[in-house]
Formats: structure tokens, sequence, C-alpha cells
């Protein structure tokens, strides 16, 4: 497994690669310091299985530089990593593209979990709270009662509330004893509720539902 590992800060790279040496054991790292030479080094090794990439360093500023690598590298899965937990950073480069974002102030095994899922093929995203650091990995099932108002089918929210978890399609097939026709099906009704028209809008769009205050 080769990933490639974007920070500005060595000492965050080197606590960082302990982390990554219990994701496979093979796993080959390859280190970038700033947006200049992620490109270059992404360019060098195309055959990437991961990019780690801290939101803000030299060469851009916020979701600029994800959407960037996104539109020169789209198949390489990236995954961000960064002291900020403000939802506006999140959605960014969420919505840039990326598959994933983990707060620096995850634990390794959140980290390792959420590399995981996203190697799986599936979206990691934290909802964090209030500006601080309380963040969860997946929206509470109460929070779900909101949805009841979009709309949905009880089928198709039994998919949004998966959907919204992170998990691929084949996986909720599994769980709901569907086929993942059916499952593509739902999936593009939720879509067209929430007038999204990709995985990452409508798992935001359903945590912007299930947050509004004064639903029941």
């Amino acid at each position: 497994m080769k990933t490639l590992l974007a920070d500005d800060h060595p000492l965050m790279r080197e606590g960082v690669r302990l982390v990554l040496s219990q994701l496979e054991p093979a796993v080959e790292i390859i280190d970038a310091h700033d947006y200049p030479s992620l490109f270059a080094q992404t360019a060098l090794h195309p055959d990437l299985d991961l990019a780690l990439v801290d939101l803000n360093m030299p060469g851009f500023v916020g979701a600029q530089g994800i959407a960037q690598f996104r539109n020169r590298f789209p198949d390489i899965p990236l995954v961000v990593l960064s002291a900020s937990e403000s939802q506006q950073d999140i959605r960014g480069t969420l919505e840039a593209g990326a598959l994933g974002y983990i707060p620096k102030a995850s634990s390794s095994a959140e980290m390792l979990a959420a590399l995981r899922r996203v190697l799986a093929g599936d979206l990691y995203v934290p909802v964090c709270l209030n500006g601080g650091h309380d963040c969860l990995h997946t929206v509470a099932p109460a929070d779900f009662e909101a949805l009841q108002h979009s709309g949905l089918t009880a089928r198709q929210l039994e998919v949004a509330r998966l959907l919204a978890q992170g998990c691929a399609n084949k996986a909720i097939a599994g769980m709901l004893a569907m086929s993942e026709g059916t499952v593509k099906v739902h999936i593009a009704a939720i879509f067209r509720a929430f007038n999204v028209t990709n995985r990452t809008e409508a798992v935001l769009a359903i945590q912007r539902v299930s947050q509004r205050p004064g639903m029941p």
C-alpha cells in the first residue's frame, strides 16, 4: 500500500507515520510538506492508494487546495487531516471532493478506523459540535426523527440513515436485504428529495436537516 502524507509540520508527519504503520504492515509512505510538493510527488507516484493531506499548507489555504488536487488527480482517494473542527471547513473540503475529514484531535484508533472506511470505498464524515472537540463520526439515531418530515418513504429513511454513516451501496444492500440496484434507486430518490447530485452533498444535506433546532 502506497500513501502520500502531506503536512508542513515535520513532527506531525512523524506522529502520523507511526499511526499509518499500523494500517498495513507493508505501507509505503511518501512525504510532502506543502501543496507544490504534494502535486509533484503525486505526479511522480500515480499508483498512490491514498493521499492524507493537511488542509492548510503553503500554497493554498482551505478547500481550494483540495479542489485543485481533485481536478488534477481525480482517481486518488484523498482524506483531509486538519486541526480545524469548524463545520464550514468540513463541508467545504468534502464538497471539494475529499472522501474523509479527520480532526487532528482524533485518537490513533479513530484515525485508523476512518482510513479503513475510506479505503473500503465509504465516506468518513465527522460532525463537530459547538466548534470544540466533541466530534461524532455518525449522526446520532435520535436526530433522524427530523428526517421523517423530509418526504422520504420509510425505506428511503433507512437508506438515508446508512448513507449518512458512510456505508457503501453493497453494505446498505446487505444490511437492508435488498439488491444494489434497489439501493441505487432509493439513493436517487434521496438525491431528488434534497436537490443534490452526489453522495457527499446528500450526507451534508441529511446532517443539516437532522440538526435543525425545533424539529421533533
